[in-house]
């Protein structure tokens, strides 16, 4: 019994050994046949294009505003009225503040009456000078009277320009109680509300306004290129493109500033470009994508970025051959441009090239192109 056992269990093992093998065979005959000569894989394709591209510098930059302008109250006063709406658009010389104006012209009141009073009295002190100069010609008066009522003449017409003074300031004060804009801008949060006490050039600020059309935008690049952005900037203004984070249409405006310095902790100098912005695209504080361009370079051939792929010994690029076949293209890639990469080595204007499919290629194997070339 036990070597009948025992033979049963030899021969169960032969028969599994013989099952797994069988399987095996026919699973490396299935992975050859999907990968095999006669297998077409699908692949999406594009042409290398000879095309005129832009030389440019790409960094991250944030907008500025144009301008900021921090609106005070001038004058101690009761905020009485605001005129607009928190983030409105204002216009220069918009009514934003009125101001509780009835001490100020009351002061007014009380600095025009005091100049009336001292007009009158100089007009009197002048009539009697002129009366004692006659008296004095005509030797009856004393000298000693003559240059006394001649200095009570200089001494009041003094205190009416003195009046004359209060009366524009009075003027000048009761105008404080009307704030208007002094730019074009967007407001920002209204931090003091009708009924509070205003004080002059006092923290917080009534409201701040900012000046976005036109707008600044900040960005840096490294000092390495400071000495190119000089050469290209004395041939003419630097054209600038802005996209917004989330955006994909480029906003256009022109360089306008370079720092005067470096900065050595970080190794870059700060650029500024203008834009107009007048469709309130960019927005202060808001980071986007820019691109100084600094020249064009004709003739460049160019292939979609997902095209290029990244290997042990570098950039490839698998190509269509006539024959339907794919090649591995060792490719130098001289910068990337948005979805277009520049090919400064090893693809011709023409070839057409895989830009989707290339995990299940290996070089000599069959294509079948899905979609008909682009770009030709």
């Amino acid at each position: 019994m036990k070597k009948s056992s025992a033979t049963i269990s030899k021969a169960l093992a032969s028969l599994v050994l013989m099952l797994a093998t069988s399987l095996s065979f026919a699973s490396c005959s299935s992975k050859t046949s999907a990968v095999g000569p006669d297998m077409a894989v699908p692949v999406t394709v594009a042409r290398a294009l000879k095309k005129t591209v832009p030389i440019e510098l790409s960094a991250i930059g944030t907008a500025e505003a144009y301008s900021t302008v921090s609106i005070k109250g001038q004058v101690n006063a009761v905020l009485k009225e605001v005129h607009f709406k928190q983030g409105d658009f204002v216009k220069k010389g918009d009514l934003l503040f009125t101001l509780d104006a009835r001490p100020f012209q009351a002061s007014l009141a009380q600095a025009q009456a005091n100049l009336a009073r001292d007009k009158a009295q100089a007009d009197l002190t002048i009539v009697q000078a002129e009366r004692y100069k006659k008296l004095y010609d005509e030797g009856i008066s004393a000298k000693e009277q003559y240059d006394q009522m001649q200095a009570n003449a200089a001494a009041q017409q003094g205190s009416v320009h003195a009046d004359e003074a209060a009366v524009e300031s009075a003027k000048l004060q009761l105008q404080y109680c009307e704030i208007y804009s002094p730019v074009d801008g967007r407001t920002g949060a209204l931090q003091v509300y009708p009924g509070n006490l205003v004080k002059e050039n006092d923290v917080p600020v009534l409201v701040v306004i900012n000046q976005i059309a036109p707008l600044y935008e900040d960005f840096s690049v490294p000092e390495q290129y400071l000495g190119v952005i000089k050469k290209y900037m004395a041939a003419g203004r630097l054209q600038i493109e802005a996209t917004p984070y989330g955006d994909t249409a480029p906003e256009t405006g022109y360089l306008t500033f370079v720092d005067n310095t470096v900065d050595n902790t970080t190794g870059t100098i700060k650029l500024k470009g203008t834009f107009e912005n007048t469709d309130h695209r960019l927005w202060p504080g808001q980071f986007s994508t820019v691109a100084l361009r600094l020249s064009e370079q004709e003739n460049a051939t160019v292939v979609p970025t997902q095209a290029v792929q990244t290997g042990q010994n570098g950039d490839f690029v698998f190509v269509i051959k006539p024959d339907q076949t794919a090649e591995s293209r060792p490719v130098k890639v001289a910068r990337t441009l948005g979805t277009e990469s520049v090919i400064a080595k090893g693809i011709e204007p023409g070839e057409t090239v895989v830009t989707d499919g290339q995990l299940r290629l290996i070089p000599g194997i069959k294509v079948q192109i899905k979609t008909a070339p682009q770009g030709s």
